[in-house]
Formats: structure tokens, sequence, C-alpha cells
């Protein structure tokens, strides 16, 4: 993890400004982190220190359960905050959340900023909107694995989880998180394969034809939710 400091931190905290969220001044002790690709951004089990507010790329939500398998259980992107149940909860499981890409995040160190956050209704408006929000996305998710084809779903799963164009997620994990077999994804894969949407490369997939995919993804964004 990277902290950005100077003209670095200026230039983000200036063109991606969140000042406007907040009733008080909250660029005094904010930082600016950046994380690589499949570094941990909140490990499992561990309450984070800071608030995060997504500026740039995505992660991925993991749950271990108590047999010891790992789920993929959500994705985060920008405009997104990371560390907000462990703000409205003291006792709280934190869930797993990893860089998919490059994140960069504006942080707003907890030892600071609890009490004002929790005292300051603008805030909490904005946070109870984006709680409702992503609560409705999450039922979404559920009712599409019912309604529509893998082609739609697996398309959108590429799409979130594509760093720079290269696909590289194990199937076992894809798997569990669209609901279907293994024989079958692997079915879907070689389709796109053969339609030239994407092109094999040992175990990865890069992208060849992202108007496709995302004429596929595009359905399951235009359902009511």
């Amino acid at each position: 993890m990277e902290v950005y400091k100077g003209g670095k931190k200026g230039l983000y905290m200036e063109k991606h400004s969140i000042a406007h969220i907040f009733s008080f001044p909250v660029e005094e002790y904010m930082e600016v982190h950046e994380y690589r690709r499949d570094e941990w951004i909140i490990k499992e089990g561990m309450r984070p220190d800071f608030l995060f507010y997504v500026i740039e790329g995505n992660a991925k939500i993991y749950l271990t359960h108590q047999n010891g398998k790992v789920s993929l259980i959500n994705f985060i992107n920008a405009n997104d905050y990371i560390g907000e149940m462990e703000l409205l909860n003291d006792v709280y499981y934190t869930k797993g959340i990893q860089a998919s890409t490059k994140t960069i995040c504006f942080a707003l160190p907890f030892h600071r900023y609890r009490t004002k956050l929790l005292e300051d209704a603008k805030f909490l408006r904005e946070l109870t909107n984006f709680l409702s929000v992503k609560a409705t996305h999450m039922a979404a998710k559920y009712s599409q694995s019912l309604a529509f084809p893998l082609e739609n779903r697996l398309a959108d799963f590429i799409l979130q989880t594509a760093d720079q164009g290269i696909y590289k997620e194990k199937h076992i994990t894809v798997c569990d998180y669209l609901g279907v077999s293994y024989r079958h994804l692997l079915h879907v894969f070689a389709q796109f394969c053969d339609k030239n949407y994407l092109q094999k490369q040992g175990r990865n997939y890069q992208i060849k034809q992202y108007d496709y995919l995302y004429e596929l993804a595009e359905v399951l964004k235009n359902q009511p939710i």
C-alpha cells in the first residue's frame, strides 16, 4: 500500500473532492491510499482503521465460512465506501476486501473522525442512501441468477474483474459466485472464444471485443431494480 503525499495527494483531493458530502472539514487528516492488484485493503476479521471512499479501481469482498470455504460475495467500485459497517457497529465481523485492479481511495482515520461522522446529519443521509442502493443491488444480483442466462451474467462478471483487458479469475470462484456448474462455465467460455470475444492466454483470457461483452452485460443493468 502506498500513501500519497505532497502534490500528488493534493491533485487527487482537488480532482475527486468529497468535501460536499460532509458538514465539517475532512481534508486536514484525510489520506490518499493506493493498493496494487491482489493487495488486501482489509484482511478478514481485522477491523479497519479508516473509512475508505474509492475514487479509482475496484475490489472484491470475500467471506470465509465455518467449513473453511472462501466465497466471493460482492464487488466494490468507484464512489463506494469501505468500512462503513465498522463505522456504524462497534461489533462487526469484518469481511476480506482485496483490490482487483490498482485501487485508489480516500482514507478517513476513525480515531480522528468517528464521533464527527456519526454526528454529521449530512454525511449520514449520504451513507443511508448508499446502503439502500447497495442492499437493492445485492437483492437484484440473486434474482438475476434465476432470470438471465449465464452468458449475460458471465459477461458482466468478466468486465467487472478484468484488469487492463486481462481476465484472471479462478473458475471455481466464478462457479460459486454465479451459481453454475464447472462444465457449464467452461462451455460458455469456449463460446466466447469461438466468437472472438475472448482469447485464451495460458490460464487467463484477453478481452478482444469489449462491445459484445458490454452488450450482453447491459441487459442486466437495464432491468428495473
